[in-house]
């Protein structure tokens, strides 16, 4: 029997376009001088921010809960706060989506989508405070190291970064403890400070990149240790292009002593079935970031299942929207979930140490 929350999600995406746009025009009807003053790019803008609303929407019904869509409005509460935009403005268009969605969608669906937007409502009515900076607490050496290798990034000094970073390698420094307690919170934190509008996206991607770099300086590090005859295959799904979180946790089990191949940002499903059966892998690590790409997650897999494959890999998914969700893995039909890079390590190694045991 078809899951009927997958039905009213899809119900929801055939008509998304339509729902977006009577959005728009109820928003402009409201509000009649905001033609003048934005002009058709304003019109634009409103149309593509009610198409991304409603696709947060569809995935929170999809997936059956409704903390999909209250805290991506948390998140961008908080973003729109920062740049001046008040929460009512983004709880007026809550509430037009409500009204167009009553009207537009079939009376059998109202009980999938309308309570997730009643629950965004009363998450943007509640007070919150500001994000808090992700950088680790304390005087320890790799707490200040973060502080010090993120001051670099804002500044633009990769160079030095780099040398910050590469010298406690070369000073004992567990890779481990690099990767885990300076590349992964200052990534954490360069999210935050964009979304409170404290830095540009140019910056963002600036961080990115020489993070990425710097990581490579240190595979000399990664590669040296005794192999133990295991392969995993790193991806993020098509159509997530966040892929730093995937590439630590394929690095890592490189350093102990795993083979890796590490696909990158938005794969296409048929290439990621082929390397699977041209090659024996033994984890196939998924990450997605967005939760609107969990049902991307959800087809890669059954693809996967039903693949003509000779030794098939067990399955670890990863990323925001599982961590959302705790049981959403075993709704995709993975064999297992791990909330942070650490725990993706030690959840690999207990996938492959199961079939090795029976």
């Amino acid at each position: 029997m078809a899951d009927p929350y997958r039905l009213a999600a899809a119900a929801l995406d055939s008509i998304r376009r339509q729902i977006a746009e009577a959005i728009t025009n109820r928003h402009y009807e409201l509000h009649p001088g905001l033609a003048e003053r934005f002009g058709p790019a304003g019109r634009s803008n409103c149309l593509q921010d009610a198409e991304y609303h409603l696709s947060y929407l569809s995935a929170a019904v999809s997936a059956g809960t409704p903390v999909f869509f209250t805290e991506y409005l948390s998140w961008c509460k908080a973003m729109l706060g920062a740049r001046g935009v008040a929460a009512e403005h983004l709880a007026e268009n809550l509430r037009i989506m409500r009204e167009i969605l009553q009207v537009n969608l079939p009376p059998e669906l109202h009980a999938f989508a309308l309570p997730a937007v009643d629950a965004g409502l009363a998450e943007l009515g509640r007070t919150s405070a500001a994000p808090a900076s992700l950088l680790p607490e304390g005087s320890g050496p790799l707490a200040q190291l973060a502080r010090d290798y993120l001051s670099a990034l804002l500044g633009a000094e990769r160079h030095l970064a780099s040398s910050l970073t590469l010298g406690a390698a070369q000073a004992g420094t567990p890779i481990r403890d690099l990767y885990l307690q300076v590349f992964q919170p200052c990534q954490q934190e360069v999210g935050r400070l964009w979304q409170m509008n404290q830095i540009s996206v140019a910056q963002e991607h600036y961080c990115t990149a020489a993070t990425q770099l710097i990581m490579s300086q240190l595979y000399p590090y990664i590669f040296s240790g005794q192999r133990k005859n295991r392969t995993l295959l790193a991806a993020c799904v098509a159509g997530d292009l966040h892929e730093l979180g995937a590439r630590v946790v394929s690095d890592l089990l490189e350093l102990q002593g795993w083979d890796t191949i590490y696909l990158g940002a938005n794969v296409p499903a048929s290439s990621i079935i082929k390397l699977m059966q041209d090659r024996h892998i033994d984890v196939l690590a998924l990450s997605a970031t967005m939760t609107f790409h969990v049902p991307v997650v959800e087809r890669l897999i059954a693809e996967i299942r039903s693949a003509q494959i000779t030794r098939p890999a067990k399955i670890l998914v990863g990323g925001y929207p599982f961590n959302l969700a705790p049981e959403l893995w075993k709704r995709v039909d993975a064999d297992a979930w791990a909330p942070d890079a650490a725990q993706a390590i030690a959840a690999a190694d207990r996938l492959v140490s199961s079939v090795e045991t029976r």
